[in-house]
């Protein structure tokens, strides 16, 4: 049996199984599984400010001690959401540029924009990030699901099309831009779509970003996305990006800005493989638009 776990007789006097089944390799002992788990390390995303914000705990002399991650954990499959216009797809594409430029393969399934016009997205991203495209380019392979409906429409074929880029290209890193066009105009199976994604990633070993669309009903700086919290609810942890209008004394006061600037906020919303910062930051897209994470904000 799966984790040396042994038959252990038990009275079970009020319960009737009506002849179900047992499934024993679904058991695992801890000291078992813990075997089997991946080492917690950081992956550098390439978004200036972001990689210090997640951290594990060690304990030394007694007392509990963080060790900074210097990225996002190895192997997690991260939600980033916000409405439009926030840097999602900057962020996603910061970090295909920083694994290709390290030398690792990276899938990018292009949901929304053709892959002739989001290469050259990522070419102009690398020359912002101080890097020579043309030297790493072919490190980045491109699934065109937004020119082939197919792959947005049928979810076997699109998982069976990126399992093989997987494995053929020895890939260890997934961008999904945008993880919502998977189920777009039905979203009451978001939930459905998001969960076989997800288990199909996490079973390949990859570090991932899923970008997620925010309805602009919705608030802010919730996790909530199109399809409801399909996403966040599966998916390792949220980074939930938002942009505000200093329309209010109140707002002005709070992110001393003055009346008519926009501000643009940060903040991780959670995750379930190791600690982060829970504080919401400023955030700047500069001028050569690259997404950099700024200062928290001080009430």
């Amino acid at each position: 049996m799966r984790g040396d776990v042994k038959d252990v007789e038990v009275n079970h006097t009020n319960e009737s199984y009506h002849g179900s089944e047992i499934v024993k390799e679904a058991i695992f002992l801890g000291s078992t599984a813990l075997k089997e788990a991946p080492k917690i390390f950081g992956v550098p995303t390439g978004v200036e400010n972001l990689d210090s914000l997640f951290f594990t705990v060690k304990i030394e002399d007694g007392k509990i001690v963080k060790e900074c991650l210097n990225g996002i954990p190895a192997y997690s499959v991260f939600n980033i959401t916000g409405v439009s216009d926030t840097g999602k797809s900057l962020i996603a594409e910061q970090f295909t540029i920083k694994q290709a430029v390290s030398g690792e393969k990276v899938v990018f399934v292009t949901v929304e924009t053709p892959a002739n016009f989001l290469v050259n997205s990522l070419k102009f991203r690398a020359s912002a990030m101080g890097y020579d495209f043309s030297k790493f380019e072919d490190n980045i392979i491109i699934i065109d699901a937004a020119s082939n409906p197919r792959l947005r429409d049928n979810l076997p074929d699109f998982l069976a099309t990126l399992g093989y880029v997987i494995k053929n290209y020895k890939v260890k890193f997934t961008v999904i831009d945008s993880v919502t066009g998977l189920f777009e105009n039905k979203e009451m199976l978001a939930r459905g779509v998001v969960r076989r994604v997800y288990n199909f990633l996490k079973k390949s070993y990859q570090t991932a970003l899923l970008i997620s669309q925010k309805r602009s009903g919705h608030e802010d700086l919730t996790a909530e996305a199109a399809g409801g919290y399909a996403v966040g609810h599966i998916v390792d942890g949220t980074i939930v990006l938002a942009k505000d209008i200093i329309d209010s004394s109140y707002k002005a006061k709070l992110y001393k800005k003055e009346i008519g600037e926009i501000v643009r906020l940060f903040r991780i919303d959670g995750c379930r493989i190791c600690g982060h910062d829970t504080k919401t930051h400023f955030m700047e897209i500069t001028d050569t638009g690259l997404v950099k994470v700024l200062s928290p904000i001080l009430n």
